[in-house]
């Protein structure tokens, strides 16, 4: 048997916002990221329609942007004190994720962050509040996932919760949050929704309805990120809805290696997600490849592109990657980033372990040794032809 879990409610398109002012609850606690929410009168206008539907809120802000274990625990403290019933992440995948976790000890105070950190094995949530997942970026997906990732400051390590008890209740995906993203993080976030399509696609526990939904979400991100990139209104609201698919895909299908290296490299190496995801992609890619190419193949032909056999379907795949990658003004290699190179091989090894033991490595289409990781990612740094 298997599972497909998402929202029960999905609000899309312009003034979806206004969902808001019909729901029912006495109060609701926003997690917010940005300050620019607040300047740009986000969070204003949330807290208006809220109190349409006669709710009081209150709001917890300042998460960063790899939101550690101390911010979630102050967020339960300020959560205690306000007893909502309703808990609104808003923001792109770290208030969001933030917020995720924040209901897990607020409904659960004894519980542990190691037992959170322990796949599917979270109590039941909504004793409490309830939970609503407002995304102002396009990429992360969390609106519609069972994951949260939390950062421990003191080791860098990102830990990935996995439970679908953390599914929000309702996803509101306002397309005009995102018309001010700028071109940085519309490259980032369009790369990081991009793989987590692929890694759906081509995950070992991908069934035909995330299938469909990962399909769809390619095929949406290639033909519009460059003209959202360069400022084109329609493309983004296409990228967002595209993301959105593809959060719900890899929700349920899991992920691959591209997101266990960027899950242990991103605060390290100092390299935002979505470009690390983005450098990432067409190694990991050449590397499952060699042994299970059939499913990159048939992207290459649902996104149009025209090869004899497997060998050539994933070759044309790759350079249609690399493209994009190109034309959004993204590195391809570590060494193109700036990583620095004598910092990079002294922490390789325990890179390479800890890549290995992500949740995400289970899943993905080729197994991966220690030894092999560790030749991906000096291939990541150097730019080099993946040969094994």
């Amino acid at each position: 048997m298997t599972r497909f879990t998402i929202p029960r409610d999905v609000y899309f398109g312009e003034n979806a916002l206004d969902q808001l002012a019909s729901i029912s609850g006495k109060r609701a606690m926003l997690v917010v990221g940005s300050e620019r929410l607040k300047k740009d009168g986000t969070v204003a206008k949330i807290q208006t329609l809220l109190a349409k539907a006669g709710i009081q809120s209150d709001t917890f802000s300042g998460i960063e942007a790899d939101p550690s274990i101390a911010t979630v625990m102050k967020g339960v403290e300020a959560m205690n004190s306000f007893s909502p019933d309703w808990i609104i992440g808003i923001g792109g995948g770290s208030p969001i994720d933030a917020a995720k976790a924040m209901w897990i000890f607020y409904e659960h105070p004894d519980f542990t962050f190691e037992e959170a950190a322990k796949p599917f094995s979270l109590p039941e949530l909504r004793h409490k509040a309830r939970f609503i997942a407002i995304p102002t970026t396009s990429g992360t997906g969390s609106e519609v996932t069972a994951f949260s990732i939390i950062t421990d400051q003191d080791s860098g390590i990102k830990y990935p919760i996995a439970d679908y008890n953390i599914t929000p209740d309702m996803a509101i995906l306002d397309t005009s949050l995102v018309a001010s993203m700028t071109p940085t993080l519309v490259a980032d976030t369009g790369m990081d929704a991009l793989t987590h399509a692929i890694e759906a696609y081509t995950s070992t526990v991908s069934n035909p309805i995330t299938d469909g939904l990962a399909i769809k979400a390619i095929q949406m991100v290639i033909d519009n990120l460059l003209n959202s990139y360069q400022g084109d209104a329609a493309a983004r609201v296409n990228v967002h809805i595209a993301q959105c698919l593809a959060g719900m895909a890899f929700s349920n299908a899991i992920l691959g290696a591209v997101h266990s290296m960027a899950h242990k490299t991103g605060r390290i190496l100092d390299i935002a997600h979505g470009r690390a995801n983005a450098i990432y992609l067409t190694y990991v890619t050449q590397f499952n490849a060699k042994t299970a190419p059939q499913k990159y193949a048939e992207i290459a032909k649902y996104i149009g592109l025209s090869g004899k056999n497997d060998e050539e379907q994933v070759s044309l795949l790759l350079g249609r990657i690399k493209k994009l990658r190109s034309d959004l003004s993204m590195p391809s290699s570590l060494k193109e980033f700036g990583t620095d190179e004598k910092a990079f091989l002294s922490q390789l090894p325990e890179l390479a372990k800890a890549a290995v033991a992500d949740p995400c490595t289970g899943t993905n289409p080729r197994p991966v040794s220690e030894e092999e990781m560790v030749k991906l990612f000096k291939a990541v740094y150097y730019g080099a032809e993946v040969t094994f």
